[in-house]
């Protein structure tokens, strides 16, 4: 039994739990998952119909047809032609069922026009359904997983050890480059590679643009991309010469809430309490306001899914839920650090996915 059909079998399962009589999916992560296929966000619906008690349908442009590699053993294909109505075709492969679940990214024209094509139904995301079992990784997701992630660190490593120069450079080129790295690297797209240096390091989401990195600077690093379908996603923190006593310290606050984050994200803790872990360390030390987001996320298909690592999370961690660790502390307008890899809950204790090194780098 292929890992789709096993898939197929988790979710009708999930669906009859939920009482959900029929899955709509089109863009996102769910459709590969289950088909392999990976929906282009165009105008021309793509929508794979799963009902509860019957054959899984792809409904699909005619022209995009051919990239879809057949499984029949998990969903037909109903191609469409221009100027048909793939709404009707998806409305008639619903038929009279009652209790829908669509995609959470399917495009608002398209969930619009099925409502109407569909009146009297409940509706509700597909996530509610799909969500927790993504969440739970087989062994061919955490291999790749895993593969995805020491890509990233070799080029984590070459940040570490300064092969990958940063003074004088502007942060878009110290960008560009850790991005060609990661597809030297074997990745077959780059997700994002956040460059900030100086005061931008106390933004966690900073757009890398023209400034130049210069001596005496915290350099936060967070890059990732997709290897084999599925996602990396790791953070370092540099400094461009000997770092002040405040950042070294500040700098030891996260690395030791980020280790003990590690330690706790055990099965069966609570994603909230292993928040909790890494957010009393920092707040301990005087800096909790500094920590302004959540601890971490799972990761797969998607850069972020299920499960989150947040406070109000109180579902537990399951053996094979993949996520990122990845406290911060940011003080605004001066500098800021961040530690962050990619963890599986194993039935062994936790398994941290990224080795490169987590000291405090001082480079050039």
């Amino acid at each position: 039994m292929s890992a789709r059909v096993r898939r197929l079998a988790r979710v009708r399962t999930a669906m009859g739990a939920a009482g959900v009589d029929a899955l709509l999916l089109s863009l996102g992560a769910d459709l590969p998952w289950l088909t392999g296929y990976e929906a282009m966000p165009l105008e021309r619906l793509t929508m794979l119909v799963v009902p509860a008690d019957d054959a899984a349908v792809l409904v699909v442009p005619q022209l995009e047809a051919p990239r879809v590699q057949p499984d029949p053993e998990v969903f037909g294909i109903r191609p469409w032609k221009e100027g048909t109505d793939p709404v009707a075709t998806v409305a008639r492969l619903v038929g009279g069922r009652r209790r829908l679940a669509v995609s959470d990214r399917t495009w608002a024209t398209f969930v619009l026009a099925l409502q109407q094509a569909l009146p009297g139904r409940s509706w509700g995301v597909a996530s509610s359904v799909t969500g927790p079992l993504r969440a739970v990784k087989d062994g061919e997701e955490i291999t790749a997983l895993a593969a995805a992630s020491a890509a990233a660190d070799r080029v984590a490593e070459a940040l570490l050890s300064g092969d990958i120069r940063l003074v004088g450079r502007t942060e878009r080129d110290v960008s560009d480059e850790i991005g060609r790295r990661l597809l030297a690297e074997g990745h077959d797209r780059v997700n994002f590679a956040i460059v900030g240096s100086g005061p931008n390091s106390a933004s966690p989401h900073h757009a890398p643009g023209g400034r130049v990195i210069g001596a005496g600077e915290a350099v936060v690093c967070d890059f990732g991309g997709t290897l084999g379908g599925y996602c990396s996603d790791t953070t370092r923190t540099v400094f461009t010469g000997e770092p002040p006593a405040e950042l070294a310290e500040l700098y030891a606050v996260v690395q030791e809430a980020q280790a003990a984050a590690v330690d706790a994200a055990t099965v069966g803790t609570a994603c909230e309490d292993v928040d909790r872990v890494a957010r009393d360390r920092i707040a301990g030390a005087g800096y909790g306001d500094a920590f302004i987001h959540r601890t971490g996320h799972g990761i797969g298909l998607e850069e972020h899914e299920e499960p989150y690592i947040a406070g109000g999370n109180r579902a537990p961690l399951v053996a094979w839920h993949a996520f990122s660790v990845e406290p911060g502390i940011y003080l605004a307008g001066r500098w800021g650090a961040r530690i962050e890899d990619i963890v599986v809950a194993t039935p062994d204790g936790p398994r941290s996915l990224n080795r490169s090194r987590h000291d405090l780098v001082v480079t050039a």
